[in-house]
């Protein structure tokens, strides 16, 4: 067969290091292998075919409601990862279908408005709301009949992606630091593009040693983690190069993430967020059916958080505006 071709070149060229598909902890419900595709191959394809990474297109990344098409969306970022992090596996010669399957998955669960919805959501559920946490809860729970039943290790990846995360494999590892590289770069270029910050506002200590260009410093990160982690059981950037991200990246929080005028919107977000969490939460018969399925399982606060993680922006402005707003009506 041919996936048994595969999982035979895995062994041949990747690193002893790296995560083999033959060898996974396998998956929550047993399951058939494909005749053609490994393990974590169909796992790449079960999430790039899930309605919630199609929702992704839909999602903030930073900035709410962006005037102009050339703005991250949360589905943007998420190619950005994963082309990172396959470049890394590849120079690493780690497993590159794991860390792209992870990569795809990682943000599912993310809330519409970014951050600012996670942040309402964490404040007005009683057992808290994370993202990663809420994207494992998708791949297991929300999405298909009974969720996508993925890999223990692609799991483990979308769980652990965060700063805060400690991956089990170095596919994980390398997912957790591409995540990093692509928003604080990507986010830097939007923010310039909307003139919050100009190119001269960046550090200049930071902008010497990774690059005055998104190109630039992309590389710069790129190649020291791949030179830094090469036939080592980590995988990290050097102190300099790390050391100079996390500046540039504390920056980020200062300039743009917290105190730029682009964040005025959030308590508007975070507003009709919470009045539609309200409301589902008197009227929970008012949840779409298979919502309303959850409840007797997982309680009336999840179903409601489910549903209004899985909202993009548009669609909870919408229901927003269904619910609150006057509509116009005519007599004949």
């Amino acid at each position: 067969m041919i996936r048994e071709v595969l999982e035979e070149l895995e062994e041949r060229n990747l690193s002893p290091l790296a995560a083999k598909s033959r060898n996974s902890k396998g998956r929550m419900r047993p399951s058939d292998p494909c005749d053609i595709r490994t393990e974590f191959q169909r796992d790449r394809d079960r999430i790039l075919h899930c309605k919630s990474f199609r929702r992704l297109k839909h999602k903030t990344q930073v900035f709410i409601s962006p005037e102009g098409d050339h703005y991250r969306t949360r589905l943007t970022h998420t190619l950005e990862v994963s082309q990172i992090a396959r470049t890394i596996a590849r120079a690493l010669r780690l497993n590159e279908d794991l860390t792209e399957a992870m990569s795809l998955g990682h943000d599912l669960g993310h809330t519409p408005f970014g951050h600012t919805g996670e942040r309402l959501l964490n404040e007005i559920s009683s057992k808290g709301f994370q993202h990663n946490k809420h994207s494992l809860r998708v791949v297991d729970v929300l999405e298909g009949n009974n969720g996508l039943n993925l890999t223990w290790e692609v799991r483990d990846g979308i769980l652990n992606h965060t700063k805060s995360g400690k991956p089990s494999t170095l596919e994980g590892q390398v997912l957790s630091l591409s995540d990093r590289i692509a928003y604080i770069n990507h986010d830097i270029d939007d923010a310039i593009r909307a003139r919050i910050i100009s190119q001269e506002d960046l550090p200049r200590d930071c902008i010497e040693i990774l690059g005055k260009t998104h190109n630039e410093r992309i590389d710069t990160m790129v190649k020291d983690i791949i030179y830094n982690s090469a036939g080592k059981d980590r995988v990290a950037m050097s102190p300099l190069i790390g050391e100079a991200t996390e500046k540039l990246r504390n920056f980020m929080f200062q300039a743009v993430y917290i105190d730029s005028f682009a964040k005025a919107e959030e308590k508007k977000a975070m507003y009709v967020l919470e009045e539609l969490f309200k409301h589902l939460i008197r009227h929970p018969d008012t949840l779409p059916k298979e919502y309303r399925a959850y409840i007797c399982q997982y309680g009336e606060e999840q179903a409601v958080c489910d549903y209004i993680a899985g909202m993009t922006d548009r669609y909870a402005l919408r229901v927003f505006h269904e619910l609150f707003i006057p509509s116009s009506w005519s007599q004949i």
